[in-house]
């Protein structure tokens, strides 16, 4: 797959290592974490926006307690738009926790500005 041509804002393609669906801008991919090339040049330093911020990282853990029947989870994400209108909704994994065992989950968003660019408060952002 040609990814050489510059797309659209929000763009994507499929990570040619893990298949997961990332950036089209993306020069190394969130998930597996490889670089990724375009062509044949590899697009890390070829001006491929690279995360410049993250304005949410939620951390947590849950803990069953010691006792009782074990329980099942389900991770959904959900994200919304301005008017509060659901742009998608995945369950991004699922299990299950006996007696006394703990997960730990953690939720990133990370913001992709073009090279160069630089960041200033952005009202409502943390990070």
């Amino acid at each position: 797959m040609s990814t050489a041509r510059q797309g659209a804002l929000g763009d994507t393609r499929v990570c040619p290592h893990c298949r997961n669906t990332i950036l089209e801008s993306a020069a190394i991919c969130p998930v597996c974490r490889h670089h990724l090339r375009v062509g044949t040049r590899t697009t890390a330093g070829s001006g491929a926006a690279a995360a410049s911020f993250s304005p949410l990282r939620v951390e947590s853990t849950i803990r069953h307690p010691d006792g009782g029947e074990g329980w099942e989870y389900a991770v959904l994400l959900t994200v919304r738009d301005e008017r509060g209108e659901e742009v998608s909704r995945q369950v991004m994994g699922v299990g299950g926790l006996r007696p006394n065992e703990q997960r730990s989950f953690v939720l990133e968003v990370e913001v992709f500005t073009p090279a160069g660019t630089t960041v200033r408060a952005v009202p409502g952002v943390e990070g």
